[in-house]
């Protein structure tokens, strides 16, 4: 659960980063830096270097639509797994995603929103961040147990 002060922040923050700009930057980072998370976007096309990625507009999408889904989850703080529950059946069943990809991207979603946000990402509002992705993750990796 979340602290009324944590809830703030996380609305907060979530409420002033560019959400398509950070998804896109974030996943482009996530296949770039951790170069086996490739092979879950083989559809994707072009992935052969960091300016193919950084320019491929279905890592932009995707990127995007994920960290919209992140997003739209703020309103879902006192029941993530249930928000995230059919999205965690298809990650596990249907896509095989390592659980450890979603630990790796919420890192980098992290990173990407300090840069945006600047001064105004506070320790304490990046703990709050913090805390909410790892909540994301934890949801995420239920249709693994």
């Amino acid at each position: 659960t979340f602290t009324n002060d944590e809830s703030q922040h996380i609305h907060d923050v979530c409420g002033k980063i560019p959400v398509d700009q950070v998804g896109a930057e974030a996943l482009g980072r996530l296949i770039l830096v951790n170069p086996w998370t490739r092979r879950y976007f083989k559809s994707f096309g072009d992935l052969s270097s960091a300016e193919a990625i950084q320019h491929n507009p279905k890592v932009a999408s995707h990127g995007a639509k994920v960290m919209h889904s992140i997003a739209e989850a703020v309103k879902h703080l006192d029941d993530l797994k249930a928000y995230y529950a059919d999205l965690s059946t298809i990650h596990c069943k249907k896509l095989y995603v390592d659980p450890a990809n979603f630990k790796l991207f919420g890192g980098i979603v992290s990173i990407v929103t300090g840069m945006h946000l600047g001064t105004d990402y506070t320790a304490q509002k990046q703990a709050a961040f913090e805390k909410f992705l790892h909540h994301v993750e934890a949801a995420l990796a239920t249709g693994y147990h």
